[in-house]
């Protein structure tokens, strides 16, 4: 784990509006920078509602963004992008609509293809449109950084841009826009935002500078998001958990995720199983199996969300267990009907990304992701 010496590089949006009853800021903004054609990149219920953004002038809406969105989701998008011919590209959704607003506003246009961009910094620029972000959902962090995701579907695996050009010029995060989020979905996007927040902070990559905001949003999830799920109309409970999504966002671009993201992908890739339930499901799995390489940081961790401070494994993995069961969220393979016959395939898929294993705490071999599954059937 980096030390206070160490280089780190952080970017944040240029500018970001946070709070309750923001999201008409971003078509004033807009309208400040004179952008007068607009492209919304949404799912269809988001669709419904692109009037809260308050944006003039000519505005287009791509309604069709699927969960888990593969490359032929994002192809749909670039003609959608290439024939609207926007000033402006609006991610307005979880994460799947802002993963996709960023890969549009880069490769709409671009002689670059995105097998030409998968990986760190081969995006050429500069950008050639203006790029905002406007989450729907507690999780992601999508609106603060700089990654983007689209599944393969020939070799089920996620192909990741990474580039500074997918910055967004501004972020709006409106909590009212997820008081309509269903207390399932809160739940599990809600733990993928503290998921985000832990494994920057065990990771082997950790620096001082990051490990403030991974703190506060783990503990941010673990003061509010019980209170959400049981009340979505519960402000303050929304707003923190948007702040903690927020903050999980930072992690990701200087540090980024690690043993427990990797382990999740296949569940989405594969089985298309949404990204925070298979994110709360590996958890505490891979919680307590990096316990021995992280011990004070995990006592941390359970500090954060509300429970004695320990780093026995076997005790870390019973907390962390409660606090996503207790969500209501499913928390066993065969009951998200991933077939027990799939756990060598996906341990094969998890053990091949390195970009993420190898920021783990502890080494995970490809017996031990295994055995994890096996656990978690």
């Amino acid at each position: 784990m980096a030390s206070l010496g160490s280089p780190i590089t952080i970017v944040r949006p240029h500018q970001i509006e946070f709070g309750v009853g923001t999201a008409g800021k971003l078509g004033k903004w807009a309208a400040e920078q004179g952008h007068r054609r607009t492209l919304v990149i949404s799912d269809a219920f988001n669709a419904s509602r692109i009037h809260m953004l308050e944006l003039k002038g000519e505005v287009t809406v791509f309604s069709e963004v699927t969960p888990e969105p593969d490359t032929a989701n994002l192809e749909k998008v670039l003609a959608a992008a290439n024939t609207a011919n926007a000033e402006l590209v609006v991610g307005f959704g979880g994460g799947s609509a802002m993963d996709l607003a960023k890969l549009a506003a880069v490769l709409a246009g671009s002689e670059q293809t995105l097998h030409e961009v998968v990986g760190p910094n081969k995006v050429k620029g500069p950008r050639k449109v203006a790029l905002a972000q406007v989450p729907t959902t507690s999780g992601t962090g999508s609106e603060a950084g700089i990654r983007a995701l689209v599944t393969d579907p020939t070799t089920m695996a996620k192909l990741a841009v990474e580039s500074l050009h997918m910055l967004a010029d501004i972020a709006v995060i409106d909590p009212a826009l997820t008081f309509s989020v269903p207390a399932r979905t809160t739940a599990a996007t809600g733990v993928d935002a503290m998921a985000h927040c832990v494994e920057a902070y065990t990771n082997r990559k950790a620096h001082p500078m990051v490990d403030i905001y991974a703190i506060e949003g783990a503990r941010l999830v673990g003061k509010y998001l019980a209170r959400a799920v049981k009340d979505g109309n519960d402000a303050e409970a929304r707003a923190g958990l948007s702040l903690a999504s927020l903050y999980g966002g930072f992690c990701l671009g200087p540090v980024n995720t690690a043993g427990g993201h990797a382990l999740a992908y296949p569940l989405g890739t594969r089985w298309h199983v949404a990204h925070g339930a298979a994110n709360a499901l590996i958890f505490p799995h891979v919680l307590a199996f990096n316990t021995p390489a992280a011990p004070e940081k995990t006592k941390a961790v359970m500090e954060a969300l509300g429970y004695q401070a320990s780093e026995n494994t076997a005790s870390v993995f019973d907390a962390a267990y409660a606090f996503c069961a207790d969500l209501g969220i499913e928390m066993k393979l065969s009951g998200l009907g991933v077939p027990e016959s799939d756990l060598d395939a996906m341990a094969d898929d998890a053990f091949a990304i390195r970009r993420l294993l190898d920021n783990n705490p502890r080494d995970l071999s490809r017996a031990d992701i295994r055995t994890i599954y096996e656990a978690a059937f």
